[in-house]
């Protein structure tokens, strides 16, 4: 069981509506207000150049409405959570450690279903008209409707980075890619799970070996279980003695992944960002002869979140975060592979021409796909059938971590 929920219901925690909060369509009493408070952005650290992009939203923010961003590092966002869920059942309704929360599906969802979240209030951020709230699935997270109680900030689709100088044509679908392993033993390996992006490599495949894929868009209860994972059982049971340390061990995290193809001891990895190649290649994390494929069937997809607790203490100062966040200046800087290298929320033909010109200046880099050559994304899975399979996976193939 997801340990949010888990929690949630150990505590006895009964649905809260919302306090009394400020009131995000009057900007300027906002505004107002965001002034000296401290936003604490509970936020995954794993990563130096998301870091360093944290970093420099919290100069901006700084600069420009006087609000101070302390990023408070999380190896996983469900720590955030439990705080949140901790507070709560200890009476503390107001004045909560938490004011900001990179938040995504089970996470998401378990504080949606248990009113632990502050809003709605994205729909009246000053920068959502610029979102591109028909292109991009940023109005739902894992199925779930976000009814304006998360604020989009990147969009996110799996890809896999290879060596192109040692493998001239890429795998096109999952069993490619155990044909390639079969024939190269040893040399891919995935994050291991629960980590976000391991998986992610389970929804994937999932996916891609589906009979029929249409059952993981509804809770899986409401699905034959056993029928519609045995294609990825068997598949994962072929594939483990082949992998990097024979499955006996796992890369922890994405940038560990990352390591072990800069120092050669794998050829493939799987990426949640379409540009961390080209990133990667830029910092001199990896030669210049990598690049990046996703599978004929499509590749998972979805956008990044930020929400604030009911709890928050600055309310303000978050909302002035996530519309900073929302921003052509953000976001241009989030999308070039110098910084971050993610996905924009941003529908271009919203913007006016110097702001469109700050994304027409970036240069995507060598490894990063087209829009047209990275295609339309699968939707996530509900969350559910995440939290299934990774506990499934560790019962099967769960090892401890090195």
């Amino acid at each position: 069981m997801n340990r949010i929920l888990a929690a949630l219901l150990a505590l006895g925690i009964a649905p809260l509506h919302a306090e009394s909060a400020p009131d995000p369509s009057d900007w300027d009493v906002v505004l107002e207000t965001a002034k000296g408070q401290t936003v604490y952005w509970n936020a995954w650290g794993g990563s130096v150049i998301t870091n360093e992009f944290i970093a420099w939203v919290a100069e901006r923010v700084s600069e420009d409405f006087g609000v101070t961003l302390e990023h408070v590092k999380l190896s996983d966002t469900a720590d955030a959570v439990t705080r949140v869920v901790a507070e709560k059942a200890a009476g503390k309704d107001e004045g909560g450690a938490v004011d900001l929360i990179w938040i995504n599906g089970a996470n998401f969802a378990a504080m949606k279903e248990n009113d632990l979240l502050f809003g709605p209030w994205v729909n009246d951020l000053p920068n959502w008209q610029y979102v591109d709230v028909h292109g991009k699935t940023v109005q739902t997270d894992f199925t779930v409707p976000t009814d304006g109680l998360e604020a989009p900030w990147s969009m996110a689709q799996v890809v896999f980075m290879y060596d192109a100088e040692k493998l001239p044509a890429p795998p096109t679908n999952m069993q490619d890619i155990l044909d390639l392993v079969r024939d190269n033993p040893g040399r891919f390996t995935f994050p291991q799970p629960p980590d976000f992006l391991g998986a992610t490599f389970l929804k994937q495949a999932l996916y891609d070996l589906a009979d029929d894929p249409a059952p993981l868009l509804k809770p899986v209860q409401d699905a034959d279980y056993d029928s519609v994972t045995a294609p990825l059982w068997a598949y994962l049971d072929e594939l483990t003695p082949l992998l990097w340390r024979q499955g006996l061990a796992y890369p922890q995290s994405g940038p560990q992944q990352i390591q072990l193809l800069a120092d050669k001891e794998i050829d493939l990895a799987i990426s949640f960002s379409p540009g961390e190649a080209s990133a990667a290649i830029e910092n001199f994390e990896l030669p210049d002869t990598f690049r990046t494929f996703v599978l004929e069937k499509g590749t998972i997809g979805n956008a990044s979140f930020v929400a604030v607790p009911y709890n928050a203490n600055a309310k303000s100062g978050a909302m002035v975060v996530a519309n900073f966040l929302m921003s052509p200046e953000a976001q241009a800087r989030a999308q070039d592979p110098k910084y971050l290298g993610v996905g924009t929320i941003l529908d271009m033909d919203k913007l006016d021409e110097s702001d469109r010109a700050l994304f027409d200046d970036i240069d995507l880099g060598v490894a990063t796909l087209t829009p047209e050559e990275l295609g339309t994304a699968l939707p996530e899975p509900h969350p559910s059938w995440m939290t299934r399979i990774q506990d499934d996976w560790t019962e099967r193939f769960g090892v401890g971590r090195e």
